[in-house]
């Protein structure tokens, strides 16, 4: 079994996320034996810059080839400058960066070499989070919800509640922590919502050569097109019955049903569109949480958060009201995960992928 290097059960991991937003990495230090969360560490964040969110962009939806080879440069080596300034890790948690998701089809691709970044940091790396789980049926995300069990615990909740990660694309978790265990029946339900934070950065971009809607400022000018909100909830994917997950570029025709509005109620419509997703999402909750803890970049859009106030029939806040923090959630998750795959632990289940049995997904690699 993986120990510290104290020897003991806790763990130190660092842990690395670069999301389908494409705006950096974010690292974070978590001390836990697998289960129980003992202390959030260190944080840092480093950003792409314009001509590496190119690169990135470009390879977007491509599998291999010479696109997706100079993705993969890109995050190895905004990975290894950050997390390089770190001390005290025991292991590194790396998930890479999504280039393309299709679970029932060709599978899934994260580009990033654990095995050349455990050489480089000196340190084991756990990498290639998500293939064995799509490999056994499974969609292979959303993958924070073990973590946002254990975080669940960590702020003391006794009632169901979820945990909305409004990134490039939404996902919620619905969590009991009332429960022995995650992988426990009934303990968790988790799927993406639909788009979130992309369509709206993508928008930005192409319209103002802006890398997203600071502080909604541009929606709330806006007037939501009610006929484009209505074609959009009449997307198949919202009646699916969850575990279900998205690849970023799945509803990229959102761009063309606001194509002939100003850019103001363009981005007002790819708000709301954002927030009746997770409205509709939460008819699948098996009851009714307590309350909504938001992360991600969504959350710093206020006009977003309104919305989702007005829809959803529980309290909604960022998850800074319960002491996480929000911008380093995922970047948590993952040096969370490293540890229980490290340890021989699952990391998803059925009720969060739709995988036939739990499965411990990832890769450990050891420096030579």
């Amino acid at each position: 079994m993986f120990r510290g290097k104290s020897g003991k059960d806790r763990v130190t991991a660092l842990g690395a996320m670069s999301g389908t937003s494409l705006d950096g990495v974010d690292a974070a230090l978590v001390t836990t034996d697998g289960h129980e969360i003992f202390e959030f560490g260190e944080t840092a964040y480093r950003t792409y810059g314009a001509e590496e969110r190119a690169v990135l962009k470009a390879a977007l939806g491509q599998w291999a080839g010479s696109q997706a080879e100079a993705a993969a440069q890109v995050v190895e080596a905004a990975h290894l400058a950050l997390l390089g300034g770190f001390e005290g890790a025991d292991l590194v948690g790396f998930h890479g960066q999504t280039l393309a998701h299709e679970p029932k089809g060709r599978g899934t691709c994260q580009v990033g070499n654990g095995q050349w970044l455990a050489g480089e940091l000196g340190l084991p790396v756990v990498w290639d989070f998500r293939s064995a789980d799509v490999q056994l049926g499974g969609e292979g995300a959303p993958l924070a919800p073990f973590f946002h069990f254990a975080c669940a615990r960590w702020i003391g909740a006794d009632k169901p509640l979820c945990f909305l990660n409004l990134g490039g694309v939404g996902n919620l978790t619905w969590v009991d922590p009332r429960k022995p265990a995650p992988e426990s029946d009934g303990a968790l339900l988790a799927f993406d919502t639909g788009p979130a934070n992309a369509p709206i950065n993508d928008l930005m971009f192409e319209r103002l050569g802006q890398s997203h809607d600071a502080d909604g400022a541009l929606a709330r000018r806006g007037t939501v097109e009610t006929g484009a909100l209505e074609l959009f909830l009449a997307e198949p994917y919202f009646a699916k019955i969850p575990p279900k997950s998205l690849d970023r570029n799945d509803f990229a025709e959102m761009v063309a049903l606001v194509k002939e509005l100003s850019d103001a109620d363009a981005a007002a419509t790819l708000t709301a569109m954002c927030a009746a997703g997770v409205a509709s999402g939460m008819q699948h909750c098996p009851v009714p949480p307590e309350r909504v803890l938001v992360t991600g970049g969504g959350r710093n859009n206020p006009v977003l958060m309104e919305m989702l106030g007005v829809s959803l029939d529980c309290p909604v806040a960022p998850v800074e009201e319960v002491g996480l923090d929000g911008d380093m959630l995922e970047a948590q998750a993952f040096a969370y995960l490293a540890v229980r795959v490290a340890k021989g632990l699952p990391t998803s289940c059925p009720g969060t992928t739709g995988v036939s049995a739990l499965v411990g997904g990832g890769t450990v690699s050891w420096p030579e």
